[in-house]
């Protein structure tokens, strides 16, 4: 997925130093005060961490820079996911830091997220001696090679000289190209040992060079696609927000008359209200999105990679379609879909070049007619719109409460799901205009990652409204971080969907499993012997959060819910929890079931569309 070097702005790159340059002053450090100094020089301006044994040589001349703040974090977990909502919130690189063994290894699943939704990462950990790697020594791991499969790039470090050159690299391959996570494993005796620290190192990548500009010839071709398909549609990946192409991808779309679909991973790069926007595609994608896909004739893919949650049944996925597919990673192009026309390039760039090849098609008289296919589109749209029903017992609606927490919400509201029903109802029922307020965990669905990633984009962007949308599951993973949250003046406000079940879980065996609800019951509820138990109590989350220094609220009734929700948008000095008791038997619609096509789409329970015979033609 795309991102250009100027993308990350914040961060300034790191240059190598020419021959003919000046040398800079050279300082007398320690490894530990070199690895600071870099820090600061390459513009990370918050860290997320705890120190432990390996790491702790750094955390001393830490403590005496002005530049940049450390956040103490209660798991590693939570500073990775925290790195990773900082870097998504305000496009810089997230960073987060861990000791050796243990603390290195929690770093993993935040770094496996990072990985497979393209977060420009630089995770630093502690290693031991350099001399006793490699003996099971004491809190040893080896993270290097743990997490080769999901960083970009890893380095190991046992020379205190290197520090500088390293950290330097680490920022650049995680920022540029398509971005990702960086590993830096630093021994504890290179921290330790005597050096000198001079800035900008010399870096030396012979072997990394991304192509951002896009062949010609190939936006040619494409050009040629669009002006001459009946039913195209842009399908819009989470590149396009790497690369900050959302002004060009606006300019492409009107200038073509297109559909534009927008993956999980894309909310707001394109906008919700816009009318060529026909929605989300996927497993619980809108109706009019997934169909469109089905039937299209042509699919101009920008920084997306045909994933399984998007493509359903791969051979029976849009089978009428030509397929043009821009990316910044050669290695996604053809890895699961043909292209006819690959497109190599920064999603930028790209966007840009192909909205002058498309005007250049319609000076010489060339442009596309979709008159009839938007006919289509629309009956769709009004045919099979998102919506939801009421729970006829009078309790919450899970979409009502998802809903309105987005329409009461200050504008530039930045929002961060869990994993599960709650993330769907997200995507759907909270409109995203603007790019970067919608975070979550697309590609490893990372239960925990709600609320420490609300915590990283409020450190980013202190200035904007982060509500964390979470279940009552993912929640009882990562809810210590409200402590750090409240103990650094970081007020996030946590919406809980607490419907006292791993939700997705169960609706899967709702449909699936015949109603066996294996494990997947939060609570004991009432019984026989205790028949007034309130088994959505336990935790009782309202006094938990109050435990931890925020303010906790509860709803339960849909009279109260906009009152509640308002009174949490008041309180800015605090985190903000709401427990919200929602009915348990709520479902995500439409739905795809797992391995079976598109074209098997349900609308509603027992609801299938039916879209006639004269579109497949």
């Amino acid at each position: 997925m795309p991102m250009t070097e100027q993308a990350t702005g914040a961060h300034p790159q790191p240059r190598p130093r020419s021959g003919g340059q000046q040398s800079a002053p050279v300082e007398h450090v320690t490894g530990a005060q070199s690895l600071i100094r870099s820090l600061e020089e390459v513009g990370a301006e918050t860290v997320f961490g705890i120190p432990g044994g390996a790491i702790l040589p750094a955390y001393d001349p830490l403590m005496d820079s002005t530049r940049v703040r450390h956040v103490l974090v209660r798991h590693e977990q939570g500073a990775g996911h925290a790195a990773t909502g900082y870097a998504q919130a305000t496009g810089r690189v997230g960073v987060c830091m861990a000791t050796s063994g243990p603390g290195a290894t929690n770093l993993v699943t935040p770094i496996a997220d990072a990985h497979m939704d393209s977060v420009p990462l630089v995770a630093i950990t502690g290693q031991v001696a350099s001399k006793a790697i490699g003996t099971d020594a004491f809190q040893e791991a080896d993270i290097v090679g743990i997490t080769m499969p999901v960083t970009k790039h890893n380095f190991l470090v046992t020379k205190a000289e290197d520090i500088p050159r390293v950290i330097a690299q680490a920022f650049h391959i995680a920022s540029t190209g398509r971005p990702g996570p960086v590993l830096v494993d630093i021994a504890k005796d290179a921290l330790q040992a005597k050096t000198t620290f001079s800035w900008p190192p010399v870096m030396d990548l012979p072997g990394y060079r991304p192509v951002t500009k896009p062949h010609a010839k190939q936006i040619r071709e494409a050009a040629k696609l669009i002006t001459s398909a009946k039913r195209p549609v842009l399908y819009v990946g989470g590149g396009v927000l790497k690369a900050q192409a959302t002004a060009e991808l606006k300019v492409l779309a009107e200038l073509t008359g297109a559909p534009v679909t927008t993956t999980l991973m894309a909310l707001g790069a394109f906008p919700d209200s816009h009318p060529l926007h026909v929605g989300m595609p996927g497993m619980h994608g809108a109706v009019t999105a997934v169909t469109a896909l089905q039937k299209a004739d042509l699919i101009v893919a920008l920084g997306a990679r045909f994933d399984d949650r998007v493509t359903g049944k791969l051979d029976s996925f849009a089978p009428y379609a030509k397929i043009v597919h821009a990316d910044i990673d050669p290695a996604e192009i053809g890895k699961n879909r043909a292209a006819d026309v690959p497109i190599v390039g920064d999603a930028r760039e790209v966007i840009a070049d192909l909205v002058q090849a498309v005007q250049k098609e319609h000076s010489e008289g060339h442009k596309g007619d979709y008159t009839a296919w938007w006919s289509d589109l629309n009956r769709w749209r009004e045919t099979y719109p998102l919506g939801y029903d009421q729970p006829e017992d009078g309790s919450l609606s899970p979409q009502q409460v998802i809903e309105r927490v987005g329409q009461l919400a200050p504008e530039g509201t930045i929002f961060a799901a869990g994993v599960g029903q709650h993330q769907m109802w997200s995507a759907h029922f909270i409109q995203y205009d603007k790019p970067a307020t919608w975070l979550n965990s697309g590609g490893a669905g990372t239960m925990g990652y709600a609320v420490p990633a609300a915590m990283g984009a409020k450190a980013g962007r202190p200035d904007r409204t982060v509500w964390a949308i979470d279940g009552d599951g993912c929640f009882q993973m990562t809810n210590q971080e409200l402590t750090t949250c409240a103990l650094n003046n970081i007020p996030i406000k946590v919406a809980i969907i607490n419907n006292g079940a791993l939700g997705m879980v169960r609706q899967w065996q709702t449909l699936f499993y015949n109603q066996r609800y294996s494990n997947t019951v939060l609570h004991s509820g009432p019984d026989d012997v205790n028949p007034d138990a309130k088994g959505t109590r336990v935790p009782d989350f309202v006094k938990l959060s109050e435990a931890m220094g925020c303010v906790g609220l509860r709803c339960e009734r849909p009279e109260d819910l906009d009152k509640v929700i308002e009174e949490a948008n008041s309180i800015n000095d605090r985190p903000v929890v709401i427990d919200f008791i929602v009915h348990e038997d709520a479902m995500v619609w439409p739905m795809v079931a797992a391995g079976t096509s598109n074209d098997e789409i349900m609308a509603a329970r027992d609801v299938r569309p039916d879209f006639g015979d004269n579109e497949d033609d």
